[in-house]
């Protein structure tokens, strides 16, 4: 009977020992699967912040790239504008330019023609033909030089009021001799004046005594005939080697008759070197102006 009746209570035992296990195994699962499942949601959860995160920079990151390029396109287009303007504003002034040279060149040009053509006009307005060329507008202004100053520094007036323009100017290499230079005056063979003419630098011949240095009295001479001038030259030795030297030199100024180097005519308006022993006439005068200075033999 004893054992008969402790087989059922050590069964009993057994089972609720197993089931007791089950139960705490079941709970411990349970447990478990919680826990994996608020891993999981946690992990979820983390993984979609983090990819709204990731979305979120992406959309910064191309707002950013947007806005630079944005940015650098209004730079750019400014820039361009920029660079349009000043190439603009630099072909309106080459075209101001062109334009000011070609009004500049067509005044000088009317004027040159209105003074060469001055004189046929006049002539056809005496004989009542029609001109060719309108007249100058006299509303515009004309910067072209009008000669009154020249007039005024060239001017020598006498003490009765009347004034004489000089023809001639000295150049800028003009200079007072070194050496004593002399003209020797001869009328028919005869010496009649002896000339010194080393003080200054240039000495004007002509009829008009107001201004001439060296007067002369025939009529075919003019008011002022010529000029002798000392001028600072460079001149090469026989080594080749330049110096510069003052020397005598002769300028007809367009006189009526001219003059004459060793019965030569020389050219108007040009300098002719003279030398030692040279002999000039002034017009058809007879008298003869021999050029001779110190050292000469």
């Amino acid at each position: 009977m004893s054992r008969r009746s402790r087989s059922p209570k050590r069964s009993r035992e057994y089972e609720d020992g197993a089931l007791s296990s089950s139960v705490k195994r079941g709970s411990s699962r349970e447990r478990g699967g919680g826990y994996e499942s608020r891993r999981r949601e946690r992990d979820y959860g983390s993984s979609a912040r983090d990819r709204d995160l990731d979305r979120d920079r992406e959309r910064d990151r191309e707002r950013d790239y947007h806005h630079r390029s944005r940015r650098n396109e209004d730079r750019w287009s400014e820039r361009d504008s920029r660079g349009y303007d000043e190439r603009r504003r630099e072909r309106e002034r080459e075209r101001d330019r062109e334009r000011y040279d070609s009004a500049r060149d067509r005044d000088r040009y009317s004027s040159r023609g209105q003074r060469r053509s001055a004189s046929p006009r006049s002539r056809g307005s005496r004989s009542g033909s029609p001109s060719g060329q309108d007249p100058a507008d006299k509303s515009k202004p004309n910067f072209a030089p009008s000669g009154l100053l020249a007039a005024e520094t060239n001017t020598v007036k006498a003490v009765d009021g009347t004034s004489t323009v000089l023809k001639y100017n000295e150049p800028p290499e003009a200079r007072k001799p070194v050496l004593g230079w002399r003209l020797y005056v001869f009328k028919d063979a005869e010496q009649v004046e002896l000339l010194h003419i080393h003080r200054q630098s240039a000495y004007l011949v002509g009829r008009d005594r107001l201004v001439a240095d060296i007067a002369v009295d025939h009529p075919s001479c003019s008011k002022q005939h010529a000029v002798f001038q000392y001028r600072y030259v460079q001149e090469k030795d026989e080594f080749g080697s330049s110096k510069g030297v003052v020397k005598p030199f002769v300028i007809d100024l367009e006189s009526t008759n001219g003059t004459l180097v060793n019965d030569e005519t020389i050219p108007p308006a040009r300098y002719y070197e003279l030398k030692a022993g040279d002999v000039i006439k002034f017009g058809l005068s007879t008298k003869e102006y021999v050029l001779l200075h110190d050292e000469a033999s």
